[in-house]
């Protein structure tokens, strides 16, 4: 259904600059992205454009370039961290004579190596389908074969359109089996609600630290890596706090600036849990030079999936790689606005276990982070 770099496969970087900010952090990023889906960067293509050629994002001599380059470096893949049109990829196929992926084919390819349970890989065949179906063409008749094939097509029915309706069928039927299982998380989610028991989830970018921070504050062993989007599967543990009880915590898959719509659309079941939340905690890391854009990024899709009126927190997270003392600031009402520790040593979690009592003791001692002056990033 979806080819994706194996081990070791090398690839050729693209990525060209069109006037946007952070473009060192960009790359860096990319690489990352890269490393992630099992490829081998074996060299970079950049270059300065107004705006993206119509035919092939990049322009006739930069096509040359790539291709001469991807020769030199025996290059098996050319990625782009751009959106292709599918008409691009096509063309720059054709040019290049080799496969051409992009940014997000790129992501959605992450997310099928990480799903490990029944629904994240239901989500995952979604995003792709609805993204790949774009760009059909041909290959998409294994599907018939799941579904019995003899008596589905019609006379004179053309290869394309069997393909195409094939294709909408499984859609429709992962929506179905999605939409069962959203249903079973409702029933649970209802049941905590009339034992009012406070819930809390842990968002941020990708690679800041959730994981490890749920790790830590609920003595569980969910996976945790220094790589890009090692959870897609929200996981969800009870945390007692003193003198308050149980709160439930859930760890949600991080965010990625330019996140593919269709992955934001599949997982929009999974991340009710965030919508639903009655606290976010916003994992930062703060060791990261590209912290406050990476925050940008996490509001815009918290705000996609209706969730950008939620009470937050901001966690500044791997204190430990910079020298900010851990601590917990609060705005000119007294509310907490932003928590300092680092969950890998522990340093500065009693400040969380203290917030999150005191949150769910008084209920309204949270300081919106978008109103506090240092961070506004624009």
């Amino acid at each position: 259904m979806f080819e994706r770099p194996s081990s070791g496969e090398t690839a050729l970087l693209v990525q060209l600059d069109l006037g946007e900010r952070d473009y060192l952090e960009r790359l860096d990023e990319f690489r990352l992205l890269v490393s992630s889906a099992g490829g081998r960067a074996v060299g970079v293509i950049g270059g300065r454009r107004a705006s993206p050629d119509p035919a092939c994002f990049a322009g006739k001599g930069k096509v040359s370039e790539i291709r001469d380059t991807a020769v030199a470096l025996c290059a098996d893949i050319v990625v782009f961290n751009h959106e292709l049109s599918p008409g691009q990829q096509r063309n720059l196929e054709r040019e290049l004579s080799l496969r051409v992926i992009d940014r997000s084919s790129l992501i959605l390819d992450i997310f099928a190596l990480r799903a490990k349970s029944h629904e994240g890989k239901l989500q995952v065949e979604l995003a792709q389908l609805q993204h790949l179906s774009t760009r059909l063409v041909r290959g998409w008749t294994h599907l018939e074969r799941q579904k019995g094939g003899i008596g589905l097509r019609g006379p004179g029915e053309k290869q394309l359109e069997t393909d195409r309706r094939l294709l909408g069928q499984r859609v429709a039927l992962l929506k179905e089996r999605l939409r069962k299982l959203a249903k079973q998380r409702q029933l649970r989610r209802r049941a905590r609600v009339r034992r009012e028991v406070m819930s809390v989830s842990l968002v941020g970018y990708t690679n800041a630290g959730k994981s490890t921070l749920f790790n830590a504050l609920t003595k569980s062993k969910a996976f945790a890596a220094d790589q890009l989007f090692a959870t897609l599967d929200t996981t969800t543990r009870r945390l007692f706090v003193p003198d308050v009880g149980p709160i439930v915590v859930s760890d949600t898959v991080g965010f990625v600036r330019d996140l593919p719509h269709a992955l934001v659309a599949a997982f929009h079941a999974t991340l009710e849990e965030t919508v639903l939340a009655d606290v976010l905690l916003h994992v930062v890391d703060a060791s990261s030079a590209a912290r406050e854009q990476q925050i940008h990024s996490v509001n815009a899709v918290l705000n996609e999936l209706g969730a950008d009126e939620e009470s937050q927190i901001i966690v500044w997270n791997k204190i430990d790689l910079t020298t900010i003392d851990s601590g917990v600031e609060r705005d000119d009402c007294g509310k907490i606005s932003r928590v300092k520790l680092s969950a890998r040593n522990m340093e500065g979690l009693h400040f969380l276990r203290d917030s999150l009592a005191e949150i769910a003791a008084r209920g309204t001692a949270i300081s919106d982070p978008r109103s506090s002056e240092n961070l506004v990033l624009d």
